[in-house]
């Protein structure tokens, strides 16, 4: 039984391998299938003929033009049917709930954003709100209920991957969300939770596998401050997925309050209703609530910075140290080949950079901060999209038979789809 069950896996993996080879490459041969993958002709013949059979991937002649060296009929192309299957993307943030349709190529084929009240969403009324949502979506993309095969959601703040739940987040009232268990029960489909930051981790290591691989750390400065975690080649989320979260980590005990009701917090000096209450000189016990932050708070601080208003510079300045702590931290624990930093917050870096620095060299002897490099990217949200898109594909590439027969073809409102990239 040990050997079949060896064999099963193995199976799976390669059949993973082909089907991500085709979302990444687009239509290929088998023998560049077999380039690509570096499995053998008769695998990669084999496990095609059983994804033609499953209605996963089809069959398409070869567009190359012919020349005079050309000989017999044109190369014949594989190619993932996308309309095989279709995953709902779903992050929700402060008052926000973004939604994106992906067919089986990875296309993103339909977006829509809806808006609730987060200041009186709990653990009552937000299952509702979400499910009304997801069902409106399909509705408008026409599509059959079957054809879902995945709702994959992504939250702000402190998640539980095991039970589904939101266990703190900005984005609600009240503690404890659940989440998968009612989107379980009214559709059929398979529904996740992560950290949104956690996809973020999960899309940079799709989009370039040479280079976000191995061990690295993503950490996203912005209305909150989250981490994501790769470790040894996987996504790393803990025994209950609450790992990583490097915002709600003590930086001085007894300190600046933070949003989660905690003194003390790397948030408290990192976010952007931090930079704000000490560029203000607030004191460090005023509520972030009464705080007037977000994208246009921050902007502002920005400007000033820019002016060379001396409290803008001297808040980024110490927020920078702060985080240089912090990362000291890291590197001294999981020695991490690469650091990407990114959110809103890298909109100010360059005031950020020198306290960083400090931070950095104060915190961790010469030896450990030799061997990494740090990333400094630009703030796309797309990145949480991309990486819960990429993580349900994973999942049906490595489990989905197909659809009982072949799919319609969804009359989705699109211009042109987004290939995920």
């Amino acid at each position: 039984m040990a050997r079949k069950a060896d064999r099963d896996q193995i199976r799976r993996q390669n059949r993973t391998i082909i089907l991500q080879t085709l979302r990444r490459n687009g239509p290929q041969a088998r023998i560049d299938l077999g380039h690509f993958t570096k499995l053998s002709p008769a695998t990669v013949t084999t496990i095609t003929s059983d994804l033609l059979d499953q209605n996963l991937i089809e069959g398409l002649e070869s567009d190359e033009p012919k020349t005079h060296l050309s000989r017999g009929r044109p190369r014949s192309l594989l190619r993932l049917n996308p309309f095989a299957a279709y995953v709902i993307s779903i992050r929700i943030s402060v008052n926000i709930i973004d939604m994106a349709l992906a067919n089986f190529a990875g296309e993103t084929v339909q977006t829509k954003r809806i808006t609730f009240d987060s200041s009186i969403a709990d653990n009552d009324n937000f299952p509702n709100i979400l499910i009304n949502g997801i069902q409106s979506f399909t509705e408008e993309a026409n599509l059959l209920p079957e054809q879902i095969r995945e709702i994959a959601v992504a939250a702000q703040g402190v998640v539980e991957l095991g039970n589904g739940l939101v266990v703190w987040s900005p984005a609600f009232k009240g503690r404890k969300i659940p989440i998968t268990q009612p989107l379980q029960a009214a559709f059929n489909a398979r529904c996740t939770l992560s950290n949104d930051t956690n996809m973020i981790t999960e899309a940079l290591h799709w989009s370039d596998p040479e280079k976000y691989s191995g061990t690295f750390a993503v950490v996203m400065l912005d209305y909150g401050v989250g981490m994501g975690l790769y470790l040894d080649d996987h996504l790393f989320a803990g025994a209950s997925g609450t790992a990583a979260e490097f915002g709600h980590s003590n930086h001085i005990p007894g300190g600046a309050l933070c949003r989660c009701g905690k003194r003390g917090c790397m948030e408290a000096y990192l976010s952007d209703y931090a930079l704000i209450r000490s560029a203000s000189h607030l004191p460090e016990d005023t509520d972030p609530k009464e705080i007037k932050a977000g994208v246009t708070g921050l902007k502002a601080l920005i400007e000033r910075a820019v002016d060379s208003d001396p409290d803008a510079l001297e808040a980024f300045e110490k927020a920078g140290r702060v985080l240089g702590y912090g990362l000291a931290r890291l590197l001294a624990i999981i020695d991490p080949r690469r650091i990407v930093l990114t959110g809103a917050g890298m909109r100010a870096f360059d005031y950020l950079e020198a306290g960083m620095h400090a931070g950095l060299q104060e915190a961790l002897v010469a030896d450990l901060r030799q061997n990494f490099v740090i990333d400094v990217m630009p703030w796309n949200e797309d990145f949480i999209r991309r990486g819960l898109i990429a993580q349900a594909m994973e999942r049906l590439d490595m489990d989905y038979t197909g659809p009982a027969c072949p799919s319609p073809q969804a009359q989705v409102s699109i211009n042109r789809p987004e290939v995920m990239a």
